[in-house]
């Protein structure tokens, strides 16, 4: 074979946060549009950009999709299942497509129709570094060195921080030590894509992680400049869908003035003392309802004249609303439904809907109505992750499921889409800071969120009334926590942060920014942008105006339920936990099992399980009946004791192990038996051990002597 046909390869490297990662080209993949293979550590990522060379007729959004693929040979692992092999994307690596998904769309023309997709396939693992870093880099490195027009690249960097010391795309155990875990990707001049989990953190130090992680940012887009300029291909002219002028100006003469109308309705309605009532008599609200019906005629008219300019003409009404509902909010600080900037919608909430769940929580704000279960189960029915990710199993799950009739529309049910698996990860991310650990709550809790109604924000609903429901079945959170969704209308200079937005103001916004926390700081937020980037002073006004409104809204959730709820909800499984002594795990177990077995017997246990935690085992009972429960612990916490534990006068349930002319040897615990004389074994004087007791059976002895030299124990009858 003739090597001089290749192409060499091409690399370049950067140091971030102490570790290198490693960019390089023209080695594997070559037929696509752009690929890199991205290192750092034992971590290994190709990335692709492959675009198609015609543009999709009949499109009326830009076609990009971001794929991870992980392949479980990167961890030296062998898939489970049947047929061994790969089957659907893991939520890890669904949750790291739209990472790099939400900050490289906004950088390309929007009129866009050809295809792009992006594939990141994991090669190599070392469940040291996360891996999500490099993909998301990986892929603007893949984009930018492209043909693909592909306007700027971004630069993707995490920030941890331990014993208040800031650390910069920290390691798994770093993270399980810090008190943020956030991820932020941006341009040289601005922020994308914000995303985090935190415990109660200061807005401040939000701003601090975004504003340190920038300048990491920066450095990794100073590379991809350069290396651009080294190897990168000339980009393609791709034509772009453009909206016919004529019937750009057609709808505008037909609907702008009705849309203004509409609109001066809302400012008089924002005026109104009945405002709300006037605005809920609808499904979408006022403008939202009026604005479909006149755009439904307008169409209809226009397609006479237009056939098959269907798109066009919705496109461009799209335009003429947008303009108008935005020129609305910066001129008159008036938003679609009346409200102004800071204004929350209408709040109720409601607990224990479902007596037979163990938790149940109904959220509704405005139009957006979220329905959340909460069940409670046993540690071993905690999901076992089978992925490249270091965490094998997780106790605490939030779904979240959106169905049609949440928008008074139809659809196939099929499996969660994309959105839903993300937006119940972050509700997942805002709560799980809250739940008590497993040695103090050995449970599994599943929380499943359902949208009744959806107008915006049902991520945050869904937060707000899973806090509900997890006070309403009693589990012991730390504190409550709501969330809100903000909004951004910006144009040149002006700028306006709106609370609480709505689908409309989502729509036709430059941002949304979920925030959620409790009332001493933050646990979760998720900001997405559509312009090229907002500044840290826009950021510090979102974060404040968002801490007052989610801290309103937390307020009249405790207006139902003030804090959990003081027990278990009775129909929730009864479930103890407590440690022992590693070195013991052994002897309470017993040899096959045995000692373990007789405890669950004994007390009718649906449930005894040890496993190894940190400093020792944790055993968890689960039953029917507390009592047993109670009895089964005491039971095997006399299993730990030595002779050295065993006191005069302590009273045991033991069991006959032996008889002889003079006596009878009861267990004690494992191993440790003592003698009860035949003296000691009825309140009268008798003649054989035999014929009051029997091998086997369970009596209550008292000790009456110890001798620790002989280990020789001396019992009585505690029964008679």
């Amino acid at each position: 074979m003739n090597n001089n046909s290749f192409i060499e390869e091409e690399k370049c490297e950067i140091n971030i946060g102490g570790k290198n990662i490693i960019f390089s080209t023209n080695k594997m993949a070559k037929q696509a549009n752009g690929s890199v293979l991205v290192k750092c550590g034992g971590n290994g990522v190709l990335v692709t950009a492959v675009m198609s060379d015609e543009a999709r007729e009949g499109l009326d959004f830009f076609p990009l999709t971001v794929d991870v693929e992980e392949r479980m040979y990167a961890a030296g692992k062998i898939p489970g299942g049947f047929y061994r092999r790969e089957g659907k994307s893991s939520e890890k690596a669904i949750l790291i497509s739209r990472l790099t998904d939400r900050p490289i769309r906004p950088l390309f023309d929007k009129n866009m129709r050809n295809e792009i997709q992006v594939i990141a396939t994991v090669l190599s693992v070392d469940q040291v570094n996360p891996y999500d870093i490099l993909v998301m880099n990986g892929a603007s490195m893949a984009l930018y060195i492209s043909d693909i027009p592909f306007s700027e690249p971004i630069g993707a960097v995490r920030i941890g921080r331990v014993d208040n010391e800031w650390i910069i795309n920290p390691v798994y155990d770093e993270l399980e030590e810090s008190d943020i875990d956030i991820i932020v990707a941006g341009t040289e001049n601005a922020i994308l894509m914000v995303e985090a989990g935190a415990k109660e953190v200061d807005e401040e130090i939000v701003l601090q992680a975004i504003e340190k992680a920038h300048e990491e940012i920066k450095k990794i887009i100073k590379l991809q400049h350069e290396f651009r300029e080294k190897i990168g291909k000339e980009k393609k002219e791709v034509a772009t869908q453009e909206i016919n002028q004529e019937i750009k100006d057609k709808v505008r003469e037909l609907s702008y003035d009705k849309i203004k109308s509409l609109l001066d309705k809302v400012v008089e309605y924002a005026q109104d003392e009945q405002r709300e009532q006037l605005l809920d008599n609808t499904k979408k609200g006022f403008l939202q309802d009026e604005l479909k019906v006149l755009k439904s005629e307008i169409i209809e008219k226009l397609e006479e004249d237009y056939p098959d300019k269907k798109e066009s003409i919705a496109n461009s009404l799209k335009e003429i609303e947008k303009e108008l509902v935005r020129e609305n909010i910066i001129g008159k600080s008036i938003r679609p439904d009346g409200r102004g900037p800071t204004d929350i919608r209408r709040i109720s909430c409601e607990v224990g809907l479902f007596p037979e769940t163990h938790g149940s929580g109904l959220f509704t704000r405005g139009k957006t109505q979220a329905l959340t279960i909460l069940a409670l189960g046993s540690i071993r029915e905690a999901q076992r992750i089978d992925s490249l990710g270091v965490e094998e199993f997780k106790r605490y799950m939030h779904h979240y499921n959106f169905p049609p009739f949440s928008t008074g529309e139809t659809w196939f049910l099929r499996a969660p889409k994309r959105r839903e698996i993300g937006h119940g990860a972050l509700a997942e991310r805002a709560l799980k800071p809250m739940v008590p650990p497993e040695e103090d709550f050995p449970y599994s809790l599943r929380l499943v969120s359902e949208i009744l109604e959806s107008n915006g924000s049902t991520s945050m609903a869904s937060v707000c009334g899973s806090t509900l429901a997890l006070m309403d079945a009693g589990v012991p959170i730390s504190s409550p926590v709501s969330g809100i969704a903000m909004g951004l209308i910006k144009s040149d200079e002006d700028v306006v942060v709106l609370s609480d937005i709505q689908g409309i103001e989502d729509f036709y916004g430059d941002m949304d920014f979920k925030v959620a926390g409790s009332k001493n700081g933050i646990t979760a937020l998720q900001m997405d942008i559509k312009i090229k980037g907002i500044n840290i002073d826009i950021l510090r006004k979102a974060l404040t105006q968002a801490k007052e409104g989610r801290l309103y809204i937390l307020d009249k959730m405790l207006e139902v339920l003030p804090s959990p709820r003081e027990k278990l909800a009775t129909s929730a499984p009864k479930i103890t936990s407590f440690k022992i002594p590693k070195d013991k795990i052994g002897e309470v177990i017993g040899p096959g099992g045995k000692n373990i077995k007789m405890v669950k017997e004994e007390f009718d246990l649906d449930e005894i399980e040890i496993t190894d935690s940190d400093g020792g085992g944790l055993v968890s009972i689960v039953a029917a009946d507390q009592e047993n429960i109670e009895n089964a612990k005491e039971k095997i916490k006399s299993m730990l004791k030595g002779i050295e534990d065993i006191e005069e006068g302590e009273e045991f349930l033991g069991t006959v192990v032996g008889i002889t002319n003079y006596g009878a040897f009861i267990n004690l615990v494992p191993n440790i038996d003592g003698l009860l004389h035949i003296s000691k074994v009825a309140d009268k004087r008798i003649k054989s051990v035999e014929d009051y007791l029997n091998i086997g059976d369970k009596i209550s002895v008292r000790v009456t002597k110890i001798d620790r030299k002989t280990k020789k124990i001396g019992l009585e009858r505690a029964d008679i």
